[in-house]
Parts: structure tokens; C-alpha cells; sequence
């Protein structure tokens, strides 16, 4: 990479307050930085990507109970109901 790169441009860009001596040091380390960066690139580009390995990860259900078998148990251990619902305290309100 042969072209200079403004340091203080980009330090300021970033809201980055810099020293002298840190702006000296990084005109030198980031050409090098930006290089290795553009290698990097170039040995991701070609290489192909590889699709992800799908699998399902729930486990069968062998013994299924009955739909609503449990209703009654959770509706009477609720602090507060409406009817077979159980009444929690509204948290959000619907703008209309």
C-alpha cells in the first residue's frame, strides 16, 4: 500500500483524542494492519462457503398427556383468575 493514510483524519472521524507520539506510531502500523487485512480477504474470498448442518433437537415426545389435563391444577393455584384464565397485572399498554 503506497498511499499515506491521514491518521488524524481518522482519529477525529472515531472521536478519537491521539497524541503526537500515537498519531507517528500509527502512520506506521496501519498500512501494515490494512495489508494483512487485504491478504485475509483474498484467502476468504476463494475459499467456498459451506452450508450449515440442520438438525432437530427436540426430543420425541413418548408419553403425551391429555390436552387440559393439568388446567384446573395451575387455574386454582393462581393467586387471581377471570373465568379459566389467570388475571396477571397489565404491564403494557395498547395505544388504540
Amino acid at each position: 500500500m503506497t498511499e499515506k493514510i491521514d491518521v488524524c483524519a481518522l482519529a477525529s472521524l472515531a472521536r478519537l483524542e491521539v497524541s503526537n507520539e500515537e498519531l507517528t506510531k500509527l502512520e506506521r502500523e496501519i498500512p501494515a494492519i490494512l495489508d494483512f487485512v487485504q491478504t485475509i480477504q483474498k484467502v476468504a474470498g476463494s475459499a467456498p462457503a459451506l452450508a450449515p448442518t440442520l438438525r432437530n433437537v427436540m426430543r420425541a415426545d413418548e408419553n403425551p398427556h391429555e390436552s387440559g389435563m393439568h388446567t384446573n391444577t395451575l387455574i386454582s393455584a393462581a393467586p387471581a383468575r377471570e373465568g379459566n384464565r389467570i388475571a396477571v397485572k397489565q404491564v403494557l399498554s395498547r395505544k388504540k
